[in-house]
């Protein structure tokens, strides 16, 4: 009865995916013959039905090919449901952007024709990420209980030991194999798509109307914040299995390179920043570059109307230091304080402040990695200092 029940999922999702495809193929062809009917120019007749055909038929290419892939079948029907929640999602942005009738689209139809095309196009893509992740979820539990079974063998404890070391490193190199896999699966698709569209708009750039050309920037700038995020995800992923062994890290050579890297931006806005004496601490000093650089980076970022005040201090706390970076930016409500370290958290919209919502969780999956802790102090409107504890070094020199 569950062999039965899984097929039918995963004929019910691969069929759902390939209805999407066959129903954008239609809606563009019927789209181009009534535009044509209506006298429309044929350059922009093809440019938005190639818009609605296209990821119909990606859609259709992507259901033909998915038992050729290492998602398991019952596993299709995630994909199908983010297909659909990314047509549910656009519609509902176009939904919200109709409420401005001085901002409103020319044409709502086509648009919801063009973005839901594209909003099912990127459901089936971070769906297939979804389903495969959940698939080597499942394959890791599947070897976790035959490895909880081998472990009752007392005749055997020590070959099994053994073979479970070489599992772990054989599942560390699978997982990066994974994350590379998935990282060059979501890209290759996206990188295919801005490369049309520029073809597009430098072909028929001169022929589009307002709607046209607006449709390719929103698209090239959606397609680009995905690659971003995908890159922030793979860092993220990889952050315990290529990082470097622990050694002494001065933490003012540290913030020399930040500020070094840094120095554009902190000329641009004016910047002061104030280092008081910092110490050695045992760690990984490319990591930790990166994790004050994201700090540094937030503060001027999120400084407000003001010139960035930025001070740098660090307290001896028993057996770590407590180095803190304080702004005087527009500050944290008290009640995100834990939630602007989770994955893709953010408490502003794009349109005011640009990013993934990755940089602080990548901070923290660093600072965990070292042993320490993370957390900030901070009122909206008043700045924040952001702590962080590091391990003293161990030799005299701590």
């Amino acid at each position: 009865m569950g062999h039965w029940h899984r097929g039918t999922v995963a004929i019910g999702g691969r069929r759902a995916i390939a209805a999407f495809g066959v129903v954008y193929v239609i809606l563009a062809l019927w789209w181009a013959l009534w535009q044509l009917v209506d006298g429309a120019p044929i350059s922009n007749v093809a440019l938005v039905s190639s818009f609605i055909g296209i990821p119909g038929v990606v859609l259709l290419y992507g259901s033909y090919r998915l038992p050729r892939t290492d998602i398991r079948s019952e596993f299709y029907a995630t994909i199908s449901n983010w297909c659909f929640g990314g047509i549910v999602l656009l519609l509902g942005i176009l939904l919200l952007y109709q409420l401005e009738p001085a901002e409103s689209i020319s044409d709502p139809f086509r648009a919801m024709l063009v973005l839901t095309a594209f909003g099912s196009t990127a459901g089936f893509g971070v769906g297939s990420y979804d389903a495969r992740a959940k698939t080597h979820a499942l394959e890791v539990e599947r070897q976790n209980r035959d490895l909880q079974q081998t472990t009752t063998q007392l005749d055997e404890t020590v070959a099994r030991l053994e073979a479970t070391n070489r599992d772990v490193e054989a599942s560390n190199e699978r997982l990066e194999q994974f994350a590379y896999a998935a990282s060059h699966d979501l890209q290759e698709p996206l990188r295919m798509v801005t490369s049309y569209l520029m073809l597009v708009d430098n072909r028929y750039g001169d022929q589009l109307d307002t709607d046209g050309r607006e449709f390719i920037a929103y698209a090239v700038d959606g397609a680009e914040r995905m690659r971003e995020m995908i890159d922030g995800l793979l860092e993220y992923s990889r952050i315990e299995t290529q990082g470097e062994s622990f050694e002494p890290v001065d933490l003012e050579a540290v913030f020399a390179d930040v500020q070094q890297d840094l120095e554009v931006q902190l000329a641009e806005r004016d910047a002061t920043v104030e280092l008081e004496s910092l110490p050695r601490v045992e760690g990984d000093s490319h990591q930790l570059r990166q994790l004050f650089q994201n700090l540094l980076s937030n503060a001027l970022e999120y400084s407000g109307d003001e010139p960035p005040r930025i001070r740098v201090a660090a307290e001896r706390d028993g057996s770590r230091w407590i180095v803190s970076v304080e702004d005087n930016g527009i500050g944290i409500d008290p009640a995100d304080a834990d939630r602007i370290f989770e994955l893709f958290q953010r408490l502003h919209s794009r349109k005011e402040y640009p990013g993934t919502g990755l940089g602080l969780a990548l901070c923290q999956r660093i600072v965990e990695r070292h042993g320490g802790e993370i957390w900030v102090d901070s009122e909206s409107g008043e700045g924040a200092t952001f702590s962080v504890a590091l391990p003293v070094v161990t030799d005299r020199g701590g």
